[in-house]
């Protein structure tokens, strides 16, 4: 009855039940255990309130003990119930890791029985503080959680995926953990090859909160081949959701200097980008974030053949200020770049472009006035 609704669960909770489920946890019989901590769980899931509730009946200590009992059904019952309870506050989280949870729960992402029930609880505990998610990498998870991105079932790569996530999104120092136990391939890895689109969100924002906090953290995640994927995503996936966390994720990748942008750039990313800013279709979430990720590989990039394919009079002047600006910065320095812009209608490209943009404009300018007069003129629209 208590799973279907917070009403339900309420009236559940409301008519004394709590009390006696909590008492069938220490009865013998494992079945009788398991089905007291399955209604548990189904009061627990719906609101923070219910799940104290079952904390207040001194719940968590039997819950535990019944993870370490032999019978799996009945480990993943109360692995269920504490998941439920974790993953509402910092504060019922630190309940469960008060009763020494973590050494309980932390070792069955080993049993294939039960690792999908404790990657999913510990990152129930994980994703709440900086402080919660040291304590789950106490247990020692790494780099045993690795092995679970490539388990035949699709709901245990998930929650392993997860897991990592609500870790490395909290500080540089959990994010290295994870780089230095070896974890960017197998992130990697994760992605490219699970089908559902929606699982390959967690590994996703993964590499994104590593890549943003260091550079040298994006330069791993540049060597581990994170990009084409990410990339490739942008262009076959069907989610603008999942879309919309890969461009963010190349942007973190590539905002931190021109060799990361050019790392970047390298799989006609940019073009991936800002086909889905422009895209008609996509949401305006995608949009947003794939126009913030253009500007920030864009403004660290200073190889000019990867801008030249944007350069267009069509392309939003939004966009095309950034661009512009990156070869007013990089064409007066370099001879060699300089004769090729011209070459290649770059150059006649730039004085087509009409804008009230004043920062556009000033760019254009000083474009321009890199060249002779004679040269001006012969690519101007007008010769």
């Amino acid at each position: 009855m208590a799973k279907h609704t917070t009403g339900l669960a309420e009236k559940v909770a409301e008519s004394g039940a709590i009390e006696p489920l909590v008492e069938c946890l220490s009865q013998f019989d494992p079945s009788v255990k398991e089905a007291a901590a399955s209604a548990l769980a189904n009061i627990a899931k719906h609101s923070g309130e219910l799940a104290q509730l079952v904390v207040d009946q001194d719940a968590i200590p039997l819950l535990l003990l019944c993870v370490r009992e032999p019978e799996a059904h009945l480990k993943q019952a109360a692995l269920g119930a504490l998941s439920n309870i974790c993953k509402h506050s910092p504060e019922l989280a630190q309940a469960v890791i008060d009763a020494d949870g973590i050494g309980s729960i932390a070792p069955l992402i080993d049993n294939p029985k039960t690792s999908k029930h404790a990657s999913l609880c510990l990152s129930n505990i994980a994703k709440h503080s900086v402080e919660l998610a040291q304590y789950v990498v106490e247990g020692e998870i790494f780099p045993r959680i690795f092995v679970l991105l490539k388990d035949n079932d699709p709901i245990t790569r998930r929650n392993a995926a997860s897991c990592i996530r609500e870790i490395v999104k909290q500080t540089p120092e959990l994010s290295g953990i994870v780089v230095s136990a070896g974890g960017l391939p197998a992130i990697v890895s994760y992605i490219s090859i699970d089908a559902e689109e929606d699982a390959k969100l967690p590994g996703i924002m993964s590499l994104g909160f590593i890549s943003a906090f260091d550079e040298t953290f994006a330069a791993s995640v540049i060597k581990a081949r994170a990009v084409e994927p990410i990339g490739n995503i942008l262009s076959t996936s069907t989610s603008d959701h999942i879309k919309a966390a890969s461009a963010w994720a190349l942007g973190q990748i590539g905002q931190h200097s021109s060799d990361h942008s050019r790392a970047v750039t390298d799989h006609n990313t940019l073009q991936k980008l800002m086909d889905c800013y422009l895209s008609s279709k996509s949401s305006e979430d995608l949009k947003k974030k794939a126009k913030h990720a253009l500007k920030s590989i864009i403004l660290k990039c200073i190889y000019i053949d990867a801008l030249a394919p944007l350069l267009h009079e069509k392309a939003p002047h939004k966009i095309l200020k950034y661009i512009v600006k990156q070869y007013s910065k990089v064409l007066p320095n370099d001879v060699e770049a300089k004769r090729k812009f011209a070459a290649t209608r770059g150059l006649a490209k730039l004085q087509q472009i009409v804008t009230d943009d004043e920062d556009l404009k000033e760019s254009i300018q000083q474009v321009i006035l890199c060249y002779p007069d004679e040269v001006i003129k012969f690519y101007s629209p007008d010769w």
